[in-house]
């Protein structure tokens, strides 16, 4: 069976072998419209570059334009709005999506019902499995993710079980609609302090990178990203990283906790960073592995 083939069921086969012309930077892959639904981690937060739409990259647009390479009809749209729940996600993102008729979607939702709003893992994988099920009539080959490893992360370590249960939901409902699995869960790197955004809740450039490594391989495309080292942090003793936590929640979950307890008088219609199919035409830009902390 070649990469172009589909089965019976109008899918395009999963584990198929995909080559690269290393030397031409060439990526063989049967895929000609990427379309990504979800929130911030799909919009790219905390990895600034004000080329893009919305100031930011993000892992979706460095998987595009590994996908893009040597295929100038591929296109890509980023549909993610910041701080949208999983239903909204669906209920306003799914539509959009299939109109563009993709033959690759990625989906990412349900972080914020469960990390902000307390949501039952079971009852969000219910609606998650209702979603899941919509796109992939599209026959386009579908991406799901489970959740990264909070456990060592103040504050959001106390959702680790409830992301536990989430995931192996989402295994579940992968295999049931032959879906592919882009695992963050298993992503040891992502415990890397450097990984993350200095507000704790958004991927830094470098976890946008590996996450981006993670997509594509899941994927089974060979491609030329390569895996980036941080720069080991300086131990410090437990009254520094009491401080650190303080500043923290001075700085980033208070405010966020006001934003939302707040309820502003006119909310303006939320706008997806990328809602058109285009070609992905501006070059990337490498990773920054160190970040300061001060």
């Amino acid at each position: 069976m070649t990469t172009n083939d589909k089965d019976l069921s109008g899918r395009r086969p999963f584990g198929v072998v995909i080559s690269r012309d290393t030397a031409a930077g060439v990526s063989e892959h049967p895929w000609r419209r990427y379309v990504a639904l979800g929130d911030s981690f799909t919009e790219g937060a905390g990895d600034p570059d004000p080329r893009r739409p919305g100031g930011v990259r993000g892992w979706a647009d460095r998987v595009a334009e590994e996908l893009s390479n040597g295929h100038p009809d591929f296109a890509y749209a980023n549909l993610a709005v910041r701080g949208q729940l999983l239903d909204q996600i669906l209920a306003r993102q799914a539509g959009p999506a299939l109109a563009l008729q993709p033959d690759l979607v990625t989906l990412s939702a349900g972080g914020n019902d469960m990390v902000f709003h307390g949501s039952d893992p079971d009852k969000l994988a219910e609606r998650l499995d209702a979603g899941v099920e919509l796109l992939s009539t599209s026959g386009a080959t579908l991406v799901v993710f489970t959740g990264p490893d909070w456990g060592s992360t103040p504050v959001l370590g106390r959702n680790r079980a409830k992301v536990a249960v989430f995931n192996e939901n989402i295994r579940a409902i992968a295999a049931k609609h032959d879906a592919v699995i882009a695992d963050l869960w298993g992503l040891r790197e992502l415990r890397d302090p450097l990984m993350w955004d200095r507000d704790r809740l958004h991927l830094s450039p470098l976890g946008h990178h590996a996450v981006a490594m993670r997509v594509l391989d899941a994927l089974g495309v060979q491609h030329l990203l390569q895996p980036l080292e941080s720069r080991e942090l300086p131990h410090g003793n437990w009254r520094q990283t009491r401080a650190e936590d303080l500043q923290w929640a001075r700085s980033y979950l208070l405010p966020w906790a006001w934003h939302r307890v707040r309820r502003p008088a006119k909310v303006s219609e939320p706008i997806a960073k990328q809602p058109i199919a285009a070609p992905v035409t501006t070059p990337g830009q490498p990773a920054v592995a160190v970040r300061s902390h001060a």
